[in-house]
């Protein structure tokens, strides 16, 4: 896997986008490493917001930012013309540009020369290097948990890394293991499978959750859906190569279609779960769902809860929210799952 260093602290640079489902990048580091945040960044016709101090870049480099980190994930990951001057004035004032967007900003003249002749770097965390091996499809030692969707941006990101916080807070030793630009941003290292060529996708997931020890976890942040007809390839060798022992699904409840494909309705939860769990099993024949992750951020807190309510009588999985209501009952869950006997004594003496 890739390790990188973003130097510290830094500006998130949110550039014109009007859609609040572009800046997920922006909003995890907002989220999870707040201390290394400065504030965002916003162009003149920018209509996002996350609630951080606003800055130019001015302001950000007298503040002592380090690094200019693109909060953006465009569809395509594409450059908008607009943001290019922006990023030539910070690679000449020495911050480097932290980029997470499948196009390769190193290889824009203006931004090139830029860096040629200052002291700031451009980082391009989606420029894989080196080979990646076909699967094997070997059983590897330790446990392994993927978060998989109904579609993409629906929480699978937030829900494996609440999990592994979670995880470790109760004493079970558990790694997140990021495979997105953001969690690669967050954890520090990690592996962007979605530029991958399609043949390795699975040898890079074994390569992400290698040889463990027997009760060590890998939490793996899931990416796309085997549902969103645009990205289910990559969706599909992560399951695969992961090998998960347990699954979860993650949903928003305000979604119906699926977001790039608006003509196709998101499947049922049921559905997810049927078709996640038939094709996991090939390489794991005793994967497991252990419960459902909603993003309920649309719904107030009482129709939180008799949704989550209705949903759990549903399934007959725990449901929740990991943002709002925490991950404490899918936890209890794996435990009983796969740990029965020292839930029972854990029970027993209380």
């Amino acid at each position: 896997m890739s390790t990188m260093k973003i130097k510290l602290p830094y500006v998130i640079f949110l550039g014109d986008v009007e859609d609040k489902t572009l800046v997920k990048t922006g909003a995890g580091l907002a989220k999870w490493c707040g201390d290394d945040v400065l504030g965002q960044l916003r162009l003149a016709s920018c209509a996002v917001d996350l609630g951080l101090t606003e800055l130019t870049l001015t302001e950000a480099i007298a503040k002592g930012a380090k690094s200019l980190v693109i909060g953006v994930a465009t569809v395509g990951g594409s450059v908008k013309p607009s943001w290019l001057p922006t990023f030539v004035q910070a690679l000449e004032a020495g911050l480097d540009i932290i980029n997470g967007l499948h196009t390769n900003l190193s290889n824009i003249p203006e931004l090139a020369e830029a860096q040629q002749k200052s002291s700031g770097q451009i980082i391009n965390i989606r420029q894989v290097t080196g080979e990646f091996p076909i699967a094997t499809g070997k059983k590897r030692r330790g446990m392994r948990l993927l978060t998989v969707g109904t579609d993409c941006a629906v929480g699978k990101k937030y829900t494996a890394l609440e999990l592994s916080l979670g995880l470790n807070t109760a004493g079970i030793d558990a790694t997140f293991r990021a495979t997105g630009q953001t969690g690669i941003m967050i954890a520090g290292e990690g592996l962007p499978v979605d530029s991958v060529v399609s043949d390795f996708v699975s040898g890079a997931a074994e390569l992400i959750s290698p040889d463990n020890n027997a009760d060590h976890w890998d939490i793996i942040e899931g990416q796309g859906s085997l549902f969103n007809p645009s990205f289910s390839a990559v969706s599909l060798g992560l399951l695969h190569g992961s090998q998960p022992d347990a699954i979860i699904v993650c949903h928003d409840v305000a979604r119906e279609t699926i977001s790039t494909c608006p003509d196709y309705q998101l499947p049922t939860l049921q559905a997810c779960i049927d078709l996640h769990l038939q094709c996991a099993r090939i390489v794991n024949p005793t994967v497991r769902c252990i419960g459902i992750s909603v993003n309920t951020s649309s719904l107030n807190q009482d129709k939180r809860e008799e949704y989550l309510q209705a949903l759990e009588q549903e399934l007959g999985l725990p449901c929740v929210d990991p943002l709002i209501t925490g991950c404490d009952t899918l936890i209890k869950e794996l435990m009983m799952q796969f740990y029965p006997q020292q839930t029972r004594l854990a029970h027993a003496e209380l």
